[in-house]
C-alpha cells in the first residue's frame, strides 16, 4: 500500500534495522479478532496499539489481543493522576495515524510506550502498520 504513514512505519523500521514487510490486508482489521482471522493466528499474538491520553501526555500501549487494558493500573503504573482513551484528534496530533491503523512505530516524536509482557509468548506478533488495512510482523 502505497500510503503516507504506511511508508513512515516502514521508513522507521528499516533505519531501526527491522527487515520485516508490511502485509496489506484484504479487510480492514477493526478488532484483533478480525486481524487474527486474516492472518490465520491467535487472537494473542496480535499487538494492539492503544493511544491514551495520560494527564494530557500520550501514552501508547501494546497489548495483546486476548488482554484488554486496565486505565487505573496504567495510571499507576506511569505515575499519572488519570488515564482515559485518547480522541481521535489526540491519536492523531501525537501519532500522525488514525485510530484503528496506530503503528508502534512512525509518530512524529517519540511516545512514551508500555508493553504488554503476554506478548513474549509468541514467536511472532503483529502490530497495526499506520493504516486499518496494513499489519506488520
Amino acid at each position: 500500500m502505497n500510503h503516507p504513514t504506511v511508508r513512515t512505519v516502514a521508513e522507521h523500521l528499516a533505519a531501526a534495522g527491522v527487515h520485516g514487510r508490511i502485509v496489506e490486508l484484504a479487510e480492514p482489521a477493526p478488532t484483533a479478532d478480525a486481524a487474527a482471522s486474516q492472518l490465520g493466528c491467535e487472537v494473542g499474538a496480535i499487538a494492539n496499539s492503544l493511544i491514551f491520553d495520560a494527564d494530557g501526555e500520550p501514552l501508547l500501549v501494546l497489548t495483546s489481543g486476548a488482554h484488554r487494558a486496565d486505565t487505573a493500573r496504567l495510571a499507576a503504573a506511569v505515575g499519572a493522576a488519570r488515564v482515559r482513551r485518547a480522541k481521535p484528534e489526540f491519536v492523531a496530533q501525537h501519532t500522525g495515524q488514525v485510530i484503528g491503523g496506530v503503528a508502534p512505530v512512525g509518530h512524529p516524536e517519540p511516545v512514551r510506550t508500555l508493553v504488554d509482557n503476554w506478548l513474549a509468548r509468541y514467536d511472532e506478533v503483529w502490530a497495526a502498520g499506520g493504516h486499518a488495512h496494513t499489519v506488520f510482523p
